[in-house]
């Protein structure tokens, strides 16, 4: 953790950005503005996933029965602690690698820094976190850029391989696959309950400590056939990525409310509106395919999640595979159970049983 420094302890990183973890991602009908005309048009025969897929990372094929994993994410800080935030981005990064069920080879550094408003010393910190992270995951933080920036950000570009056979997309689901979650949800409600002033500092340990969870089980889920789709939750919450999902297999999705994994101790922030700001600009962007629901419903459903689990689908015959895989990866009791269905295409992209 850190050093015994005064200035360290009372620097707030959190104080110096005007968005917070993956809750600084540009809104998905913005995204969309953006991104319509700027498809590259030439075509490159082995690049099998890259822009117009709107999946977690790229993939270009090597030509060998192998594919090569390119991805990066950055964002400002979403905790205070220096070293946790270097964690946590380094994780959330990481991250995409596991979700096209590949394994990281290496990872460069990307910092912003205002260097005239926090020491240099802090941001050594973030980068120790960010290290730390990346032995954890067997890989090298190999090198970087870093740039004076009016707000600190801090991620990685990460590159992994992946077998192709064992590739999995966003857009491969299947009617009849169960929806299974790797992760609680929750982690914007709990660090926005940090910023009010309401959170007990054993709720912010447990965001920290689900946040800083490699999903190195995509791994694992890669090499399962009946693991037809996977993507991972970060910034448009629940609704946002299995919309991504649905959409890009043509299909819709039922969902229970009831059993989505949500965070321990969750409950009291919601009764008490602790609510980020980017879940409703998240609910404006999306909420015209989704039925009407109830504030729970939506407030958990949108929250913005940084570094969160995987979204799986999976086809039903091979449900007990699954559950013992996630076993294995001492998942929550909660995440062995799937919390909805893809169904046939209807009139909403997601009907929610709340």
């Amino acid at each position: 953790m850190l050093q015994d420094n005064n200035y360290m302890d009372e620097i707030k990183l959190t104080s110096y950005s005007h968005g917070f973890g993956c809750g600084c991602k540009i809104a998905p009908s913005v995204l969309d503005v953006i991104l319509k005309n700027n498809i590259a048009s030439t075509h490159y025969p082995n690049l099998i996933v890259g822009n117009k897929d709107r999946d977690d990372a790229a993939v270009y094929d090597l030509g060998n029965g192998s594919g090569l994993i390119s991805t990066t994410d950055f964002f400002m800080p979403i905790v205070d602690n220096p070293y946790d935030f270097g964690r946590i981005a380094a994780t959330n990064a990481i991250s995409d690698v596991y979700a096209m069920g590949g394994s990281p080879l290496m990872a460069i550094a990307i910092l912003g820094w205002p260097v005239d408003k926090i020491p240099p010393e802090i941001a050594a910190e973030v980068l120790r976190g960010g290290r730390s992270v990346c032995d954890e995951a067997g890989i090298p933080l190999a090198g970087g850029h870093s740039i004076d920036s009016p707000e600190p950000i801090f991620g990685l570009s990460v590159n992994g391989i992946v077998g192709l056979k064992n590739l999995k997309k966003n857009n491969s689901a299947e009617v009849g696959d169960l929806i299974f979650l790797t992760k609680s949800l929750g982690v914007g409600i709990i660090t926005t309950a940090v910023k009010k002033g309401i959170a007990l500092p054993s709720d912010l340990v447990i965001a920290i400590e689900s946040m800083t969870i490699l999903n190195k089980i995509g791994i694992a889920l890669g090499q399962i056939d009946g693991v037809h789709a996977m993507t991972d939750i970060t910034g448009f919450g629940l609704f946002g990525h299995l919309i991504e999902m649905a959409e890009g297999s043509k299909l819709s999705a039922k969902i229970d409310f009831e059993k989505i994994p949500i965070l321990e101790g969750l409950k009291p922030y919601l009764d008490q509106y602790s609510i980020p700001a980017i879940t409703y600009r998240n609910w404006n962007s999306y909420s015209n395919k989704i039925n009407e629901i109830g504030p729970d419903a939506l407030h958990v459903g949108c929250d913005p999640q940084t570094s969160g689990g995987l979204l799986i689908a999976v086809k039903p015959s091979f449900i007990n595979e699954i559950i013992e895989v996630f076993r294995s990866y001492n998942l929550s009791e909660s995440c062995l159970v799937p919390i909805g269905t893809f169904i046939p295409k209807g009139e909403k992209v997601i009907f929610v049983n709340d």
